[in-house]
């Protein structure tokens, strides 16, 4: 029987934000194997904030399996990581978050790619290059360098072969900066395949002598340079098929209501990016509009011609979230919505 190297991947202890770590096991299958064929695994969770060097076993359950291009016989494995008596560790984001395989979510990956403590494109010595304007999907070497393209086309190449449900790629406002986007049905779903997919292209950097940076303000404040975010793309089969405006009223009525519980899980450092500038809400306000990037919640005009069906685009996420807590928030205030009845109404602002 061929041998598949199957990489075992997992979020850490670390806090705000967890890193993803993985390992490899070697075992024989008759063909590419199937989630149930895969065994449980263990690491030294004293080595990633996750237990203590007297008591370190940690175990990995595998939950979504994908195609490994890079290697003969490759698999990629996202796991959950538990505790020796199979409950869920303290870190694991994944296995406690409300689900619903009707619900849609498209997130938008951005991300700033780093050479040498600089973005790519920026002069090594100091200082910055021309100011924003030509870099948002552009073209050339003036605008967007010679490797960064080179790195987002296989990192694209790469997800598609995986099969994960990757659905476009393009250059940012700021310099060096760059975006994906990933559609998924069901929280988990989706947020398994942005994180295999940070998982790729952090894998993919390394031949490169490149770094991923995924903090939503590397550049900090004092800068005219956009943010990082992780765009919120959502849809429930409500929405989707019976919507309308007052349902739609008392959803935002409700996102204002949650709007802290949303920002303590959209990612940390979020009052360096939220500022009010740079195609953002000010962190400490609620607001939606129709094709408003300025807005908490953009509103696409297809949704409001389509009589308030359709998705909405939550622009407060940042590109360091986690998006099994994201996508958990957004089905958990929505869930406090009545599908009948009336309910308090949001003003549009």
């Amino acid at each position: 029987m061929p041998k598949y190297k199957l990489e075992y991947i997992w979020l850490d202890g670390y806090e705000p934000v967890a890193n993803l770590r993985s390992k490899t096991l070697v075992k024989e299958f008759t063909s590419f194997p199937k989630l149930k064929d895969l065994p449980n695994w263990g690491f030294d969770g004293s080595s990633t904030r996750q237990a203590e060097g007297k008591s370190s076993d940690c175990v990995l359950k595998p939950v979504s399996v994908y195609p490994d291009a890079t290697r003969q016989n490759g698999v990629l494995v996202m796991c959950e990581v538990l505790m020796p008596d199979l409950t869920p560790h303290v870190s694991n984001s994944r296995a406690t978050i409300l689900d619903d395989s009707g619900a849609w979510f498209g997130f938008e990956q951005e991300y700033f790619l780093y050479q040498n403590g600089v973005p790519l494109g920026f002069p090594e010595g100091g200082g910055f290059p021309f100011p924003q304007g030509k870099y948002y999907t552009g073209v050339g070497y003036d605008a967007v360098g010679d490797i960064a393209r080179q790195i987002v086309e296989e990192h694209l190449d790469l997800c598609l072969e995986a099969g994960i449900n990757h659905e476009g790629i393009n250059a940012e406002v700021a310099k060096g900066q760059w975006e994906f986007q990933i559609f998924g049905k069901g929280s988990r779903t989706a947020a398994d395949q942005v994180w295999v997919a940070r998982y790729i292209l952090s894998r993919l950097c390394e031949q490169y002598q490149v770094e991923v940076n995924w903090h939503c303000k590397p550049l900090g404040l004092d800068v005219d340079w956009n943010g990082s975010g992780m765009h919120s793309n959502f849809s429930t089969t409500h929405m989707r098929e019976v919507g309308g405006k007052d349902y739609f009223e008392a959803l935002m009525a409700a996102f204002d209501k949650h709007k802290n519980e949303h920002i303590a899980v959209y990612g940390p450092d979020n009052h360096l990016r939220l500022t009010g500038l740079h195609e953002t809400q000010s962190i400490d306000k609620f607001n939606y509009g129709i094709a408003n990037r300025g807005a908490s919640i953009r509103v696409p005009h297809s949704f409001v011609n389509n009589d308030y069906k359709g998705y909405l685009e939550d622009r407060r996420p940042n590109s360091q979230g986690d998006p099994y807590k994201i996508a958990s928030r957004i089905l958990q205030t929505i869930a406090t919505v009545p599908l009948k009845g009336s309910a308090p109404k949001a003003k549009k602002k």
